[in-house]
């Protein structure tokens, strides 16, 4: 069929038009932006439909989250959490039988996010729930050989200065299973086993959750609240802020007090010691 000269030139425009478009198109794809991590929760959270524990598994609750690099990739702040969480751990575990050595709360410096359980080296480490196993990792100035177990219900749990680890990454695991053995790896002063539980990257003091003594919990449902659950946040934020100074030859601590804008009663209060105790050199005392 014949074309005129003039009809040829507007056909090739359009088709030369058309394949640019198309190569633009295949060049430069529609991007959907990453919605904020928050967001989504709030939105989850501020659904009243919907019943967080029942109707979400763990992988919701973490917006599919997985990553073995930190234990707390989430970020999430105490003030985005709902104001009340059940969570159910009827089918707990006692990780290992050992007494209490060290309480969840504020050690001199830094804040103690878990529950410390006497054991000797080589005793057998149980994990807690049904879950699967998230982080295995060493900190030679922290908790040594540690693992993180993601549970079914929500929470993960920590096992720290651990010997020997007897799992592997992404495995799962059913409550009770020996998932290490007992150490006093990493900065520790003796074997024991560090243990905590989280929610979201949030600790939560394990003694709220389990009765150590009897080695059970004290309910099968968990109520997780921001008054009872995260109560430690403005320690916590104090002790960040805090100052410290280190005490040179001849200093007392009328002269500390003195020279910082303070009291010694606040110096005592502080640092947990009374007026006429004897300051060692080099001793780090807590201003503010």
């Amino acid at each position: 069929m014949f074309i005129s000269s003039k009809k040829s030139i507007s056909l090739i425009f359009f088709l030369v038009t058309v394949c640019h478009i198309n190569a633009d198109n295949k060049a430069k794809p529609n991007i959907v932006a990453k919605r904020d991590t928050a967001n989504i929760y709030k939105e989850m959270f501020n659904d009243s439909s919907d019943d967080l524990m029942e109707n979400h598994p763990a992988d919701d609750i973490y917006n599919n989250i997985w990553t073995c690099d930190r234990l707390n990739p989430y970020k999430i702040p105490v003030d985005s959490l709902p104001d009340t969480v059940r969570i159910d751990v009827k089918n707990f575990h006692l990780p290992v039988p050992g007494i209490i050595t060290s309480d969840f709360g504020p050690r001199k410096y830094r804040y103690h996010y878990g529950t410390d359980l006497r054991l000797a080296v080589g005793d057998s480490v149980h994990v807690a729930f049904d879950g699967k196993v998230r982080i295995i990792d060493y900190e030679a100035r922290g908790y040594g050989h540690y693992i993180v177990v993601r549970h079914n219900n929500g929470l993960e749990t920590v096992y720290a200065h651990l010997s020997k680890v007897l799992v592997y990454l992404n495995q799962d695991v059913k409550g009770g299973d020996v998932i290490a053995l007992g150490g006093n790896t990493g900065r520790s002063t003796g074997p024991h086993l560090h243990f905590e539980t989280r929610y979201l990257g949030n600790a939560v003091n394990p003694a709220n959750i389990i009765n150590f003594n009897v080695g059970r919990v004290h309910n099968d449902m968990y109520e997780m609240t921001k008054r009872k659950s995260f109560y430690y946040q403005r320690e916590v934020q104090a002790l960040k802020a805090a100052k410290y100074y280190r005490v040179r030859k001849g200093d007392t601590l009328s002269q500390i007090a003195m020279r910082n804008g303070t009291s010694v009663k606040n110096l005592c209060r502080l640092n947990n010691i009374k007026s006429n105790k004897k300051l060692q050199l080099d001793q780090k005392i807590r201003i503010w």
